[in-house]
This record gives C-alpha cells, structure tokens and sequence, in this order.
C-alpha cells in the first residue's frame, strides 16, 4: 500500500531498498494486488482455479523478464472463512538496483501460463497433542544450553550486521556520487558542460591516504620494536659454564633439557616406589583400617588444629614441578634473569613438551600464568623503562575471549577465569601484574615472546608448545566478555622478518605428506628386515634417479657369533617372581646400585645414562614385562630408512620418542677385533669399549671410575692405556640390523649405552643405542660415533680424514 502511494521513491534509492526489505505480513481483503519493479502484475488466482485448494499453501515460482531482479515469492492465498483470510501471509525477498520509475498496474489480468508454476504444497501443522513433550533437564544442562544459544544468536547477527553492510555500501556510494554531480550542474547552469565535482575520488584517496599513513605508524613501531630486541645484551645472559666450556648456546639448551629430563625421571620413580608401598601395605594380612585398630584412641584435635590423616594420597601427576624445584635450587636453570626478545639457542619454531621445560631454560618463568614480566626488582638495570614489563606470554586457549589469526592476535588478560578447565570467565579482571606489564609494553613499544599451545597426545601433559616469534603490543581496551565479565583485550602483532610459523598441524601435514609420497613411486622396499622384526621397516629414496633401494647387506635380528667367539655361560639371576618390584631384594637391582635403572612410564625410560645396565636375564625369575627388561622387548617404534643426498643412507622415526627410551640394538657379527680387515675400508665396525668409548651424549664425562660386578670384584679403567683396542667389536658390513643406517652427528639424539643381562662379561656387552631427548616424528636419528681426529690410518699408513655432514651447530667439520 505504501510502494503504491510513495512516488518519491523512484528518486530515493534507500527508501526503496528499505520498503523492499519489509516483511508483509497480513493481506485483508479484498486483496491487494503487488506491484514490482520492473511493472509485473501478480493478481491472486480466482477461488476457483485448479491451482487453489482449500487446506493446503502453495509455493509459486515466478518467470521474471528482468535480469537485475531476483523474486521468490511464497504466497497462501486468502480463503473465504474468515479465520483462514486472516491467516493468509505473503514473504517478498528481493534485491534491486536503483529503479528508474515507478509504475502502477491495472488489476484484473488474467495471469499467463508461464508466469506461475505450483510446486509441492506443505503439509499442515501437526496437532498440540501429537508433538513430543521435551524431556526435562537440570539446571545446569539449560543453562549450557542457553549459553549456546546466546553465542550462536550473537553469531548470526554479527553475520547479518556484515551483510546487511555488504548490500547498502554500493548504492550508498552510487547515491552520495550522483547528488553533488546535479547540484554542480544547478549552480553552474549549463547542464552537461558545467564542471563537475569530484568526491567521488576524494572519499577514495581519503581511506587510502589514512591507511597508508597507518601502516607507515604500524612500521615504524615494529621497527622501534626489533630494534629494542636486538641491542639487549646477550653476553651477560649466558650462562658463565656453557661459557667457559666453549659450547654455544644450543648445545646448552640441549644440556639444561637433559638435565630436566633426568631430574623428572628420578621423581616419577620416587612416586612410583611410594605408591608401591601403600598398595603393598594395603594388601598385606596384618594391616588395619584406623576404625577397627584396637590401639589407643586419638584425641580430637583443639579448635584451629587440623586432624592429621593417613598417606591416602594418589599417584603424583607433577613430578615436573619438582623437577623444576630441585633445577632452581641447584641453580641449573639456564637462564635465571628474565630478558626482552629472543633468547639465544631458541629459534622460531622450537618445540617444548610441557611448561615445565620452558621454566628449566628460563624462556618463560610461570608454569601456569600466562604472562611472564619483568618486575619492580629490574628497574636498576633498564632505568630508561618504566616497569613492570612482559617478556613472554603463552596462547593455549585457557580463556574463551581470544582470537587467535597467525600474525594477528587479540589475547586476554590473566585473572578472573575458572581454573577448572572450562575456560569460563567468572569474575572481572583487574589493571594489574602481567595485565600491567602488557599495558607498558604498548606505551614503550615493548616485544613479547609469542608460545602457541597445541594439543599433543606424545606429552605427558597433553600439550606441546611452540615458539612462534617476537609479537608487538599494538593497544589495548576493556570490554564485557562472553560471561559478562569484564576482560582486558591486547592486540599483539607479528613482526617481520622473522621465519615462517612453525606449529604442530603444520608439522603433521608435512607428516603426512611424506607419508603418501613414500607410499607412491619414492618408495623402493616395502620392508628391509623381510618379516623379521614385528614392525617392518620401509626404505624411501627422493634423491637418486632411478631410485635404488638399499642392498648389499643381509638383515639379521640378533647378534650372531664368530666361530672363534665363546660366550660365557649363563649366570644366575634374581629370585623375583611375576615383576622386579622391590630394588631392596632383587639381586639385579644391586647391581645397579640398589636400585632399578628404568620407570615403568612410557613403555620403559632409562633414567640416565650409565657406563653399564645390568638387566634381568634368562636365570632370573621375573617375567618378560619387568621393568628390569626394558631393552629386550625389541623395537616399539616405527622407523623407516631415507637415502640423504650428502650422508647416503639415514634413519627417522614416524613416531614420538621419549628421553630415555631403547631405540634399537646394534647387531651384526660379534668378533675378535683382530680378525677385522682393516684395509677394506669397513665402517660398519662398533667396538665394544664400555670402559672408553662412553662418548655417547656429546663425549659425556663418566660417572663412575670402576663398574662394579656381582662378585663384589672391580675392573679398574686402564689410566695409563686409555687408547687400548678393545678384544671385541660387532661387524655389521654384511649383515646387521636397521642400526647399521645411523649417521654420526656432533649434536646427536641418541646415546649409546653397554647392557649386560645374561652375563656379566663387561667385553661382551650389548649395545644398545637410547633416545637423549624427546625425538619429535621426522627427525633424523644419530649418535656420536666416538672418532678422535686424526686417529684413523689408510692402508697406505697415512692419516684418514672424512669430512662431517651432520649440520650441527658445533660440528667439528670432520668425522675422522
């Protein structure tokens, strides 16, 4: 009724767009016909037209002749009861340009055959007391629900707001470009040839002229930002012994890691033997419930002293924490003083496997804030600053306000949210600690350390955490969050310059990907053990072209013996039954030093390295799952050997493997050191030295001078032959294991560790080769092979040298 008495709308495109987007809802009749633009009659059909039933709505598709108009039009046609001509409804949904008039039309015509098309008719509404009654919920289900609801709602009219935006921008512009151009040509008075305005082209350079002057101010800060990050001092923040050992600082970091993970291990086991003893003290006879104990009763405790209880306490899932204790007090963590930017050793893209890890380098100092400043205690050093100051924060998602782009991150403050792990905001949050010290960090142009949390089933806290680079603090405001709390917001910004984002989804597709390529035309053995270890082992080469696989070697599980080689005989074990449980009484656990070298968490982990494990044998009376057995159960990972264009043939993992861990055992042919041919050039010799050649862990010093054997007897080292060739050595030129394949690096992940278990022969030790740090999938796997330079003569007598490929960061440049 309004389109057909407004006339001025065909000069006002906003009305009109306006007066199309309304929702008519009730027709009274008679009916009133609808007038559309371009002029297009849709009179209703008459009652008695084979396109009307009388309990039923039809859906009418309309054939439009013009092509700037888009119409569907659901129409229930008025009946002649009066309840049901009240219920009558008509939806237009239409989306026009500007209309260049606007037409009325006569009533009355008679629709075309082409203009109508019935479709499939809805069927009615079901009655009240046929529809499912809702099943009653708790408070707490409904109030979820409502949460839900409210956060979708807000959702659709964000989305609704962007679109209704989306559809009004061109014609606002298109308006606001026509109405000065006619007024130019009114006060000029000559039609088309008076000067025409131009705001137009302003109203674009305006937006891009701000913008430019904006990004200009957004590079400056960055710069003023870097540029605070690069004159930090780094020398005074290196630990004076990493130092004074002349390693650099990944090789520190690689150390101070280590030691975590030893000091981590120790507790794990001290918790598992103390619940050991609860559990055993609970099972045996003579144990009592406190109730039923006939000893002497208790008094009850005075007014404000607590009644003391017995140790029920459950195993402890932070032995982290005590780790990280025990480094703090030992002043072990590498670096104690807080520091602005990046620290040297860790790159972008450096992975921790909890926060704990992060507090034992001192890249981030809380193990459960997210914040990490610098406080009132630093303003001596940086007079220049006003604190406090954040150095570092953590996005692993605890808060339900943050937005999370890559480059660009709005973060929420710490404070006020439930620590339960809902993410729940349950109080305001308030302008102090780490939401102070990112307040002064958008003041001072101040950089953060940015560390992404990620889900990771390989980490014992369920969480990996990734170093993503330095982030600006562009501003900061204050508003309700999704509780109705109010939250701090901080809008950080990635720097340039800095490598790419390195996560964990990135590294799973990469993952993956090599995965599906080893599987096509790269793959060149499906298995090279031939079915003899319980999980096979593919072989890839990318490199060479054709590829070839890897040959001249046969595959053997377990060492075979030189016919002029005598092993000795069994000697006899432990008198443990089922499992190794108590180190007091197992006789193998004495040999240790009263105690057992691994933990039962993660399939077995070696605690720390040792000059030789004494493992439970064959004459030992514990089953094949005692702890005390960890290197025998074979391999538990999946390996696969790749060709490298440099270094030949290498080994990598497909999956995590902890600190700790067995890998694999070096097997091949177990012989007499003077039956090897040495002018062959064979580089597959592993001489078995546990005495000299501990050199594993990045030439560890031993810990233990003499090694103890059960007989209480000692085989001093040799001071005075240091060099001494030892009497055996295990020949895998021929046939050998997947061991054979492990490259050498000056920086390894591996170690080697000499094993005894069914004898105690020091000369005729296993060797097993151990994981030193937490291997993510895809890493190449190596350990030091232990060559001193210039010790390795050619059959011409003149001195070998073989140049290193591994690519450390203090690679000698040599192997030998």
């Amino acid at each position: 009724h309004v389109l057909h008495e407004t006339h001025a709308t065909r000069h006002d495109p906003k009305i009109f767009n306006f007066l199309l987007r309304l929702r008519l809802t009730r027709h009274h009749p008679p009916p009133v016909p609808l007038f559309l633009f371009p002029p297009l009659s849709l009179p209703f059909p008459p009652p008695n037209s084979p396109n009307r039933r009388s309990n039923s709505s039809h859906l009418f598709k309309v054939s439009n002749p013009s092509p700037r108009l888009t119409l569907s039009l659901a129409h229930s046609f008025p009946l002649h009861r009066k309840r049901e001509r009240e219920s009558a409804r008509c939806f237009i949904k239409a989306r026009l340009m500007v209309v260049p008039s606007l037409n009325c039309v006569t009533d009355g015509a008679p629709p075309s055959s082409g203009d109508f098309t019935p479709l499939k008719s809805t069927p009615p509404p079901p009655h009240t007391d046929q529809l499912p009654r809702s099943r009653r919920a708790s408070a707490r289900i409904q109030e979820t629900k409502q949460r839900q609801e409210a956060k979708q709602r807000l959702e659709k009219e964000r989305l609704i707001r962007k679109r209704v935006q989306l559809l009004d921008e061109p014609e606002e512009q298109q308006s606001s470009a026509k109405k000065p151009r006619v007024y130019s040509r009114r006060r000029d008075g000559e039609g088309s040839d008076g000067v025409e305005a131009k705001p137009k082209a302003e109203q674009q350079q305006l937006p891009e002229r701000e913008r430019e002057k904006k990004d200009e101010v957004e590079r400056a800060m960055d710069n003023a930002a870097r540029q605070i990050a690069l004159e930090m001092p780094t020398s005074d923040v290196l630990p004076a012994s990493g130092l004074a050992s002349g390693k650099s600082a990944y090789a520190q970091v690689k150390d101070t890691l280590r030691t975590f993970n030893k000091y981590y291990l120790s507790f794990v086991q001290e918790e598992e033997s103390r619940c050991k003893k609860r559990d055993t003290a609970k099972k045996s006879p003579n144990s009592k419930s406190p109730s039923k104990s006939k000893g002497p009763k208790l008094k009850k405790p005075g007014r404000g002293v607590k009644a003391t209880k017995p140790d029920t306490k459950s195993t402890s899932k932070r032995p982290d924490l005590k780790a990280v204790t025990k480094m703090l007090e030992t002043n072990a963590v590498m670096y104690p003083k807080k520091r602005i930017g990046d620290l040297p050793g860790i790159d972008v893209g450096h992975q921790f496997y909890s926060r704990a890890e992060m507090v034992a380098i001192g890249f981030h100092g809380h193990w459960l804030n997210g914040i990490d400043y610098m406080g009132m205690g630093y303003q001596k050093e940086y007079k220049n600053y006003t604190f406090p100051l954040a150095v570092a924060i953590v996005l692993s998602g605890m808060y339900e306000d943050d937005l999370d782009n890559a480059d660009e991150v709005t973060y929420t403050g710490q404070g006020g949210h439930n620590l339960t792990g809902d993410k729940r905001q349950i109080k305001d949050q308030v302008m102090e600690r780490g939401n102070l010290a990112l307040k002064n960090c958008v003041d001072q142009s101040i950089p953060v350390r940015v560390i992404r949390g990620h889900v990771c089933k390989s980490s014992y806290v369920g969480k990996m955490y990734t170093y993503d680079g330095l982030y600006r603090v562009s501003r900061y405001w204050a508003e309700k969050g999704i509780s109705g709390f109010t939250v701090f917001k901080y809008a950080l910004r990635r720097l340039e310059e800095q490598p790419i984002l390195t996560t964990n989804q990135v590294l799973y597709l990469a993952y993956l990907l090599l995965v599906r390529s080893a599987n096509s035309h790269r793959l060149v053995c499906d298995d090279i053990t031939g079915g003899l270890e319980d999980i096979p082992i593919p072989a890839t080469n990318q490199v060479d072209n054709p590829p070839v696989p890897p040959t001249g070697f046969t595959y053997l599980k377990s060492i075979q013996v030189a016919k002029n080689v005598k092993l000795p005989k069994n000697t006899a074990g432990c008198d443990c039954r089922g499992n190794c449980v108590d180190p007091r009484k197992c006789a193998c656990a004495k040999l240790n030093g009263s105690d057992f070298p691994y933990v039962h968490r993660d399939g077995g982990r070696l605690i720390e390295a040792k000059d030789v494990v004494f493992e439970c044998g064959p004459s030992c009376g514990c089953g094949p799952s005692c702890v005390n057995r960890t290197s025998q159960r074979g391999m538990k990972h999946r390996l696969e050997v790749f060709r490298t264009p440099k270094k030949g043939w290498a080994v990598r993992s497909w999956d995590f493997i902890f600190s700790g861990s067995p890998v694999c055992e070096y097997v091949g042919v177990l012989k007499k050191t003077e039956d090897v041919d040495t002018l062959t050039g064979n580089e597959y010799i592993f001489d078995i030295d546990c005495l000299q050649t501990m050199r594993g862990l990045e030439g560890r010093e031993r810990r233990l001078r003499d090694v103890s054997l059960p007989n209480g007897e000692t085989i001093p080292f040799e001071e005075s032959k240091p060099d001494s060739v030892p009497e055996f050595c295990i020949d895998a030129c021929r046939s050998g294991n997947v061991a054979r394949f492990i490259n050498h690096s000056c920086t390894p992940n591996l170690f080697v560790q000499c094993v005894l278990s069914s004898h105690q022969d020091i000369r005729l030790a296993r060797v097993v080769l151990f994981a030193a740090d937490n291997i993510p999938p895809l890493q190449e796997l190596t350990y030091d092979y232990g060559y001193v330079l210039d010790s390795v003569m050619g059959p011409d007598g003149k001195i070998k040298r073989v140049q290193c490929y591994c690519g450390g960061a203090d690679c000698r440049k040599r192997l030998y």
